[in-house]
């Protein structure tokens, strides 16, 4: 079906980097300037930025050659928010889901372009004791079908923290979180549903047996011991999976309790 869709690509090699940086506030004078620009990615997204003022030129960083797109939580101060930097103007900016869906929680944001659709994320966490997995199978099953409909139309890159380790070579020990938010059969059937349509994972695609990890807690020294969890994605159109160069867990940055994850494809092959 979407196999016979042309690539009408007249650019070279593209580089997309997400990296949940829990809090923009907290990153800055952590090294996370001297990162972004390491990273050198044509869109940036940085997810979980915690930002509160939605003013158009209120953000706290900015960086010559890339602009800017974020959004946050209307109903919650300093929770959740995604920002996009990017060097290439696309066609349009889309907030949320269908019809800004999710937009209130400040969780997606959507960059049009002529040849494929970008679309970053902070997907909810589960939380404590499990009280919010209802609705994020909620949202797994409106993003399933957002991402569907995009994915009809051209070639889509899904990135972002999606708060799901999808199996047991994704985190540390998962014996022991059998059951935990990240780790319940119902979200990583969620994740299991979206690939089985037409998505890739593109780490594990290059990398079936590699064990990395893009998240550790804070506690008990567990980046010290890397003892963590993969929950930082880039998810593509199965028919980009030829095109796909390189995808790496920058595991050595640090400033977060998460890394960036980075990726790379021929868009002109």
């Amino acid at each position: 079906m979407a196999d016979s869709f042309p690539f009408p690509y007249n650019y070279p090699d593209m580089r997309f980097a997400t990296w949940n940086v829990n809090g923009i506030r907290a990153v800055l004078g952590k090294g996370f300037e001297e990162s972004f620009r390491a990273l050198d990615a044509d869109i940036f997204a940085l997810n979980e930025t915690k930002w509160s003022n939605d003013a158009e030129d209120s953000f706290p960083v900015h960086f010559p050659g890339y602009s800017l797109a974020f959004t946050n939580s209307k109903t919650r101060k300093g929770y959740s928010g995604v920002a996009v930097f990017y060097k290439r103007q696309p066609l349009s900016i889309h907030y949320g889901l269908e019809e800004g869906k999710y937009d209130e929680e400040g969780r997606v944001i959507t960059l049009d372009y002529d040849d494929f659709y970008f679309v970053a994320a902070y997907v909810p966490n589960s939380g404590e004791g499990l009280k919010r997995l209802p609705f994020r199978l909620e949202y797994e099953r409106d993003l399933s079908a957002y991402l569907q409909d995009l994915n009809a139309k051209k070639p889509v890159v899904y990135c972002g923290d999606l708060n799901v380790a999808h199996n047991p070579i994704d985190l540390k020990n998962p014996k022991a979180n059998e059951g935990n938010a990240g780790y319940t059969a119902e979200e990583r059937n969620a994740l299991s549903g979206l690939l089985a349509k037409g998505f890739i994972d593109a780490y594990r695609y290059l990398y079936p047996e590699k064990v990395e990890y893009s998240w550790w807690s804070y506690r008990f020294h567990a980046r010290e011991h890397n003892a963590g969890w993969r929950i930082d994605y880039f998810l593509i159109s199965d028919r980009l999976k030829d095109r796909l160069k390189e995808t790496t867990i920058h595991t050595t940055i640090t400033g977060s309790d998460h890394c960036p994850v980075s990726m790379e494809i021929d868009l002109d092959a």
